[in-house]
Protein backbone atom coordinates (compact mmCIF):
# COMPACT_ATOMS: atom_id res chain seq x y z
CA UNK A 1 0.00 0.00 0.00
CA UNK A 2 2.98 2.33 -0.54
CA UNK A 3 4.89 4.52 1.93
CA UNK A 4 5.06 8.31 1.71
CA UNK A 5 7.45 11.01 2.87
CA UNK A 6 7.34 14.81 2.58
CA UNK A 7 9.72 17.43 3.94
CA UNK A 8 9.48 21.22 4.17
CA UNK A 9 12.05 23.43 5.87
CA UNK A 10 15.72 24.31 5.82
CA UNK A 11 17.60 22.87 2.82
CA UNK A 12 18.54 19.26 3.42
CA UNK A 13 20.36 16.66 1.33
CA UNK A 14 18.33 13.80 -0.06
CA UNK A 15 20.87 11.46 1.51
CA UNK A 16 20.20 12.86 4.99
CA UNK A 17 16.45 12.53 4.49
CA UNK A 18 16.18 9.25 2.57
CA UNK A 19 19.07 7.16 3.88
CA UNK A 20 20.24 8.33 7.32
CA UNK A 21 17.12 7.78 9.52
CA UNK A 22 17.03 4.40 11.25
CA UNK A 23 13.58 3.63 9.80
CA UNK A 24 14.14 5.50 6.54
CA UNK A 25 11.99 5.27 3.46
CA UNK A 26 14.58 2.80 2.14
CA UNK A 27 14.01 0.53 5.15
CA UNK A 28 10.24 0.98 4.86
CA UNK A 29 10.41 -0.33 1.31
CA UNK A 30 11.38 -3.81 2.52
CA UNK A 31 10.46 -3.75 6.23
CA UNK A 32 7.37 -1.55 6.77
CA UNK A 33 5.73 -1.63 10.18
CA UNK A 34 2.24 -0.27 9.61
CA UNK A 35 1.04 -1.33 6.17
CA UNK A 36 -2.53 -2.61 6.13
CA UNK A 37 -2.11 -4.52 2.85
CA UNK A 38 0.98 -5.98 1.20
CA UNK A 39 4.30 -6.76 2.87
CA UNK A 40 6.91 -4.91 0.80
CA UNK A 41 7.11 -1.85 -1.45
CA UNK A 42 9.13 -3.25 -4.33
CA UNK A 43 7.20 -1.92 -7.34
CA UNK A 44 9.18 1.21 -8.03
CA UNK A 45 9.71 4.54 -6.32
CA UNK A 46 10.00 8.24 -6.98
CA UNK A 47 11.48 11.40 -5.50
CA UNK A 48 10.48 14.97 -6.32
CA UNK A 49 12.18 18.13 -5.12
CA UNK A 50 12.36 21.88 -5.68
CA UNK A 51 15.44 24.02 -6.32
CA UNK A 52 16.58 25.76 -3.14
CA UNK A 53 17.25 29.13 -4.81
CA UNK A 54 15.52 29.23 -8.20
CA UNK A 55 11.80 29.56 -8.81
CA UNK A 56 11.50 26.66 -11.24
CA UNK A 57 9.28 23.66 -11.78
CA UNK A 58 10.18 20.69 -9.58
CA UNK A 59 12.58 17.90 -10.50
CA UNK A 60 11.66 14.22 -10.34
CA UNK A 61 13.63 10.98 -10.33
CA UNK A 62 11.72 7.71 -10.76
CA UNK A 63 12.38 4.05 -11.37
CA UNK A 64 10.37 0.86 -11.65
CA UNK A 65 13.07 -1.00 -9.71
CA UNK A 66 12.80 -1.45 -5.94
CA UNK A 67 14.44 1.57 -4.34
CA UNK A 68 17.12 -0.63 -2.74
CA UNK A 69 18.23 -1.82 -6.19
CA UNK A 70 18.73 1.60 -7.78
CA UNK A 71 22.46 2.24 -8.04
CA UNK A 72 22.13 5.90 -9.06
CA UNK A 73 19.97 7.21 -6.21
CA UNK A 74 22.68 7.04 -3.50
CA UNK A 75 25.00 9.20 -5.65
CA UNK A 76 22.24 11.61 -6.63
CA UNK A 77 21.15 11.89 -3.00
CA UNK A 78 24.58 13.09 -1.88
CA UNK A 79 24.49 15.86 -4.48
CA UNK A 80 20.93 17.23 -4.26
CA UNK A 81 19.75 19.60 -1.53
CA UNK A 82 16.24 21.00 -1.28
CA UNK A 83 13.90 22.76 1.11
CA UNK A 84 10.92 20.73 -0.14
CA UNK A 85 10.97 17.02 -0.98
CA UNK A 86 8.24 14.45 -1.72
CA UNK A 87 9.10 10.77 -2.02
CA UNK A 88 7.36 7.43 -2.12
CA UNK A 89 7.95 3.70 -2.51
CA UNK A 90 5.30 1.71 -4.33
CA UNK A 91 3.34 -1.42 -3.62
CA UNK A 92 1.31 -1.71 -6.80
CA UNK A 93 -2.38 -2.58 -6.69
CA UNK A 94 -3.10 -5.84 -8.49
CA UNK A 95 -3.81 -5.21 -12.15
CA UNK A 96 -1.97 -1.88 -12.37
CA UNK A 97 1.03 -1.89 -14.68
CA UNK A 98 4.60 -1.58 -13.48
CA UNK A 99 5.88 1.20 -15.72
CA UNK A 100 7.17 4.77 -15.54
CA UNK A 101 3.79 6.30 -16.38
CA UNK A 102 2.46 4.89 -13.12
CA UNK A 103 5.38 6.03 -10.96
CA UNK A 104 4.83 8.86 -8.51
CA UNK A 105 5.33 11.69 -7.76
CA UNK A 106 3.00 12.98 -10.45
CA UNK A 107 3.55 16.59 -11.37
CA UNK A 108 1.79 19.39 -13.18
CA UNK A 109 3.58 22.71 -13.56
CA UNK A 110 4.76 23.48 -10.00
CA UNK A 111 2.59 20.88 -8.31
CA UNK A 112 3.93 17.57 -7.00
CA UNK A 113 1.55 14.86 -5.79
CA UNK A 114 1.87 11.51 -4.02
CA UNK A 115 -0.86 9.12 -2.87
CA UNK A 116 -1.01 6.12 -0.57
CA UNK A 117 -4.26 4.17 -0.70
CA UNK A 118 -6.57 2.69 -3.29
CA UNK A 119 -9.96 2.70 -4.92
CA UNK A 120 -11.47 -0.76 -4.67
CA UNK A 121 -11.95 -2.36 -8.11
CA UNK A 122 -11.00 0.96 -9.68
CA UNK A 123 -11.31 0.02 -13.36
CA UNK A 124 -14.74 -1.56 -12.85
CA UNK A 125 -16.15 1.11 -10.53
CA UNK A 126 -14.94 4.72 -10.34
CA UNK A 127 -12.59 4.93 -13.34
CA UNK A 128 -15.15 6.20 -15.83
CA UNK A 129 -17.04 8.17 -13.19
CA UNK A 130 -13.96 10.17 -12.17
CA UNK A 131 -12.98 10.85 -15.78
CA UNK A 132 -16.45 12.22 -16.48
CA UNK A 133 -15.95 14.92 -13.84
CA UNK A 134 -12.54 16.16 -15.05
CA UNK A 135 -11.98 19.43 -16.84
CA UNK A 136 -10.56 18.95 -20.38
CA UNK A 137 -7.04 20.10 -19.45
CA UNK A 138 -6.56 17.40 -16.87
CA UNK A 139 -8.52 14.68 -18.63
CA UNK A 140 -5.98 14.86 -21.44
CA UNK A 141 -3.03 15.05 -19.06
CA UNK A 142 -3.43 11.51 -17.67
CA UNK A 143 -0.63 9.25 -18.95
CA UNK A 144 -0.98 6.11 -16.82
CA UNK A 145 -3.81 3.94 -15.55
CA UNK A 146 -3.58 4.20 -11.76
CA UNK A 147 -6.28 5.35 -9.40
CA UNK A 148 -3.63 7.69 -7.92
CA UNK A 149 -3.14 9.68 -11.12
CA UNK A 150 -6.90 9.96 -11.60
CA UNK A 151 -7.24 11.33 -8.07
CA UNK A 152 -4.53 13.88 -8.89
CA UNK A 153 -6.43 14.91 -12.03
CA UNK A 154 -9.60 15.26 -9.96
CA UNK A 155 -7.74 17.43 -7.46
CA UNK A 156 -6.33 19.66 -10.23
CA UNK A 157 -9.81 19.97 -11.76
CA UNK A 158 -11.26 21.01 -8.40
CA UNK A 159 -8.45 23.56 -7.97
CA UNK A 160 -9.15 24.99 -11.43
CA UNK A 161 -12.88 25.24 -10.77
CA UNK A 162 -12.26 26.87 -7.38
CA UNK A 163 -9.13 28.79 -8.34
CA UNK A 164 -9.80 31.68 -5.95
CA UNK A 165 -10.08 29.40 -2.93
CA UNK A 166 -7.23 27.88 -0.88
CA UNK A 167 -5.79 24.52 -1.98
CA UNK A 168 -7.17 22.85 1.13
CA UNK A 169 -10.66 23.44 -0.26
CA UNK A 170 -9.76 21.66 -3.51
CA UNK A 171 -8.48 18.67 -1.55
CA UNK A 172 -11.56 18.65 0.66
CA UNK A 173 -13.88 18.70 -2.37
CA UNK A 174 -11.85 15.94 -4.00
CA UNK A 175 -12.17 13.70 -0.95
CA UNK A 176 -15.89 14.44 -0.55
CA UNK A 177 -16.44 13.66 -4.25
CA UNK A 178 -14.56 10.37 -3.92
CA UNK A 179 -16.48 9.47 -0.78
CA UNK A 180 -19.83 10.15 -2.46
CA UNK A 181 -18.86 8.09 -5.50
CA UNK A 182 -17.64 5.24 -3.28
CA UNK A 183 -20.94 5.15 -1.38
CA UNK A 184 -22.97 5.02 -4.59
CA UNK A 185 -20.87 2.19 -5.99
CA UNK A 186 -20.44 0.42 -2.62
CA UNK A 187 -16.65 0.35 -2.79
CA UNK A 188 -13.90 1.40 -0.40
CA UNK A 189 -11.59 4.36 -0.95
CA UNK A 190 -8.51 5.40 0.99
CA UNK A 191 -6.56 8.53 0.13
CA UNK A 192 -3.54 9.59 2.10
CA UNK A 193 -2.40 12.42 -0.16
CA UNK A 194 0.43 14.92 -0.02
CA UNK A 195 0.85 17.68 -2.60
CA UNK A 196 2.98 20.79 -2.78
CA UNK A 197 3.94 23.84 -4.81
CA UNK A 198 7.36 23.97 -3.17
CA UNK A 199 6.31 26.47 -0.52
CA UNK A 200 3.64 24.54 1.37
CA UNK A 201 2.57 20.97 2.06
CA UNK A 202 -1.10 19.97 1.99
CA UNK A 203 -1.90 16.43 3.12
CA UNK A 204 -4.82 14.22 4.02
CA UNK A 205 -5.38 11.08 6.02
CA UNK A 206 -8.65 9.72 4.70
CA UNK A 207 -10.60 6.50 4.20
CA UNK A 208 -14.25 5.76 3.54
CA UNK A 209 -13.95 2.85 5.99
CA UNK A 210 -11.81 3.00 9.14
CA UNK A 211 -8.94 2.54 9.75
CA UNK A 212 -7.28 4.93 7.33
CA UNK A 213 -3.65 4.21 6.34
CA UNK A 214 -1.14 5.51 8.88
CA UNK A 215 0.23 9.06 8.62
CA UNK A 216 2.35 11.12 11.04
CA UNK A 217 3.94 14.54 11.31
CA UNK A 218 6.94 15.89 13.22
CA UNK A 219 8.15 19.47 13.56
CA UNK A 220 11.56 20.91 14.50
CA UNK A 221 13.32 17.72 15.56
CA UNK A 222 17.01 18.34 16.45
CA UNK A 223 18.05 16.13 13.51
CA UNK A 224 15.91 18.23 11.14
CA UNK A 225 15.63 21.70 12.71
CA UNK A 226 13.32 24.37 11.30
CA UNK A 227 11.36 21.81 9.35
CA UNK A 228 8.23 19.67 9.24
CA UNK A 229 8.15 16.06 8.07
CA UNK A 230 5.02 14.12 7.12
CA UNK A 231 5.47 10.36 6.73
CA UNK A 232 3.52 7.12 6.59
CA UNK A 233 5.67 5.79 9.43
CA UNK A 234 8.01 7.55 11.90
CA UNK A 235 11.55 7.70 10.49
CA UNK A 236 13.23 7.66 13.90
CA UNK A 237 12.45 7.97 17.60
CA UNK A 238 10.78 11.31 18.29
CA UNK A 239 7.56 13.02 19.26
CA UNK A 240 5.68 12.06 16.11
CA UNK A 241 2.00 12.98 16.06
CA UNK A 242 -0.50 10.67 14.38
CA UNK A 243 -2.66 12.63 11.96
CA UNK A 244 -6.34 12.26 12.86
CA UNK A 245 -8.42 10.11 10.54
CA UNK A 246 -10.38 12.01 7.89
CA UNK A 247 -8.41 15.21 8.32
CA UNK A 248 -6.46 17.70 6.21
CA UNK A 249 -3.03 18.80 7.35
CA UNK A 250 -1.58 22.12 6.13
CA UNK A 251 2.07 23.10 6.57
CA UNK A 252 2.91 26.74 5.86
CA UNK A 253 6.18 28.33 4.74
CA UNK A 254 7.19 28.88 8.37
CA UNK A 255 6.42 25.17 9.00
CA UNK A 256 3.38 25.94 11.13
CA UNK A 257 0.84 23.12 11.11
CA UNK A 258 -2.94 23.35 10.86
CA UNK A 259 -5.22 20.31 11.14
CA UNK A 260 -8.89 20.35 10.16
CA UNK A 261 -11.46 17.57 10.07
CA UNK A 262 -13.10 16.89 6.72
Amino acid sequence: MCRLLAYLGSPVSLEHLLYKPEHSLIVQSYQPREMTSGVVNADGFGVGWYHSQKDTQPFTYKNTLPIWNDINLPHLSRYVESKCVLAYVRSATAGQALDFANCQPFNYQKQLFIHNGYIQNFRQTLHRKIRSTLTPDFYENINGNTDSEHIFALLLSQAQINQHRPPEDALRMTLITLSDMAKRHQVEVSANIIFSDGNRLIASRFASTSPAPSLYWLRDHPTFPKSTIIASEPLFVGNWTACPENSIISVGEDCDIQVEQI
